[in-house]
This record gives C-alpha cells, sequence and structure tokens, in this order.
C-alpha cells in the first residue's frame, strides 16, 4: 500500500474570485479567506460549514447578510486528493456556487416566486500539504 498524504491548505480562483481554505489552522480550526472585487473576507471555526459529499467535501460560508432582503453564501467543491509521498503540490479543477437566498421579515414562506438562485464559478485549484504548529505542540 503506497503512503500517501492529504493535503490541508487549498487555494481556489477564478472569475474575479480568490479563496483559501486551511483544513486546520495554528489554533486546530479550519479557516477561509474570501477575496473578490469588493475586498477580503476571512472566516474560522464555526462560521465555515464542511459537508461531506459523494464529489468531496462542500465548503460554505456566508459572504452577504442583508435583513430582510437577502442571504448570499459562497459553497466551493473540495476534491478529495492523496499526495504520492515526496509531493507536496497538487493542482486540479473544481467549482464554486454563490447562492442568493431571497428573504422576509415573515421569512422564506413569505418571499414571492424564485427564493434562490445561482451563479456558478469554474475554479482552478492548488491542494497543499503546509505544516502547522497547533496550541499544544508550540505551548
Amino acid at each position: 500500500m503506497a503512503n500517501t498524504n492529504e493535503p490541508n491548505q487549498f487555494t481556489f480562483s477564478g472569475d474575479n474570485l480568490k479563496v483559501v481554505y486551511t483544513t486546520h489552522g495554528i489554533q486546530g480550526i479550519p479557516l477561509l479567506s474570501v477575496t473578490t472585487k469588493k475586498g477580503t473576507t476571512n472566516f474560522s471555526g464555526n462560521q465555515i460549514g464542511v459537508l461531506d459529499t459523494p464529489f468531496g467535501k462542500l465548503v460554505t460560508v456566508t459572504t452577504e447578510f442583508v435583513p430582510d432582503l437577502k442571504d448570499v453564501t459562497l459553497s466551493v467543491a473540495v476534491p478529495r486528493i492523496n499526495l504520492p509521498p515526496g509531493t507536496v503540490k497538487q493542482t486540479f479543477r473544481t467549482f464554486g456556487v454563490f447562492t442568493t437566498t431571497r428573504t422576509s421579515i415573515g421569512g422564506p414562506g413569505l418571499v414571492q416566486g424564485v427564493v434562490q438562485t445561482y451563479k456558478e464559478v469554474a475554479l482552478r485549484g492548488t491542494a497543499k500539504l503546509v505544516e502547522t504548529l497547533t496550541a499544544t505542540q508550540s505551548g
């Protein structure tokens, strides 16, 4: 059986979007940053949703929230990658989806018409195995 390592840092880019996702940072929690034309937003811990799916992990964050109007989430498909021995990075292609959910003060049941719309983004990705110190290792 070959010895492989799973990467812990993923960088995605495409269509004026850059996402950096670290499965566990220095404090042992996930970190994610999203950069668009509007700037960079950072997320950590329970602000990042991770769901196992048949096509890999679906990593989701809320990028915009306007009460009684909409919320916008970004979900990125992160494929499972096994790095061969001696390899520290792997490039790949994947996708992201911005989901805009229309809201109202009375909940989604009061929204007329289509409640959710989607914008798909083709992404180029790089997966890396990055050594990090956790709080227990450094202290």
